[in-house]
């Protein structure tokens, strides 16, 4: 039994700084690395990328809705194409800087409101589909288990990695809770210890309000932008790899 353990990372920028990476990436084995849309600059993408071969850990571009004020969590209004093309633009940025670094990109991961939006709205899913096969269709897409891009990813051949948000509660539906739910984010680390152990074992999880649901996991999402995340990716290795599971990147499972 396996499981990839993935954060956001490299979503500093200028004189901001987001999260604590260098502690985190001890614990995890995959980086979805801001490409200066919704976080990151072309300096922090050097050092993110460089931290990630230094710790063997999996490349991955995080792209976003072009959106610094909104850190790329509102929905913007965009015309047919342009997502593709948002992309676009950002893989290759971060192919560039992997390359540079005698590396390379394992998967794209999209970031905040145009992640939710591909998880259920079918147009949103076919450009970010047919974005990264014509980039490169080896490139691994990672999508919210259980949604409609994961269905229409594997439909077109394209390797998918089924996500599970670890500090995040769920619907019956088997959606994100919403953020301005109360109790949508799970801040007692034991807690989400004993979910993640239920969630990989057993492919259940208990949604928000008690009902227990169904949910294949490829990936384990820790949010790098959470204080203390290098202590909750540690608890969460710690608890998977107690019950018998192997950790290790989405590079190495297909």
């Amino acid at each position: 039994m396996f499981i990839d353990i993935n954060c956001d990372m490299g979503e500093s920028f200028g004189a901001y700084v987001m999260g604590e990476d260098e502690k985190v990436f001890p614990f995890i084995t995959s980086a979805n690395i801001a490409c200066g849309f919704h976080g990151g600059d072309a300096v922090v993408m050097a050092r993110t990328v460089a931290l990630a071969k230094e710790h063997g850990v999996a490349i991955g571009a995080h792209p976003g809705y072009p959106d610094l004020v909104g850190f790329g969590r509102r929905n913007l209004q965009t015309f047919p194409g342009e997502i593709r093309s948002y992309l676009l633009y950002q893989m290759g940025a971060l192919e560039a800087f992997a390359r540079a670094a005698g590396t390379r990109m394992f998967h794209v991961k999209p970031h905040g409101a145009l992640y939710s939006l591909a998880a259920r709205d079918e147009k949103a899913a076919r450009e970010v589909i047919h974005a990264i096969k014509a980039f490169n269709p080896e490139v691994i897409l990672v999508a919210l288990a259980g949604s409609l891009c994961v269905e229409m990813a594997q439909a077109a051949g394209l390797r998918c990695a089924r996500e599970v948000f670890a500090d995040r509660a769920y619907l019956a539906d088997g959606q994100l809770a919403p953020r301005n739910r109360e109790g949508a984010v799970i801040h007692d680390e034991e807690s989400v210890r004993r979910r993640v152990v239920k969630l990989v074992t057993e492919g259940r999880l208990t949604a928000i309000d008690g009902t227990e649901i169904h949910l294949a996991a490829d990936t384990l999402c820790v949010h790098g932008d959470t204080r203390g995340a290098w202590r909750l990716a540690r608890g969460i290795r710690e608890a998977v790899e107690g019950a018998g599971v192997i950790v290790r990147s989405l590079g190495g499972k297909w």
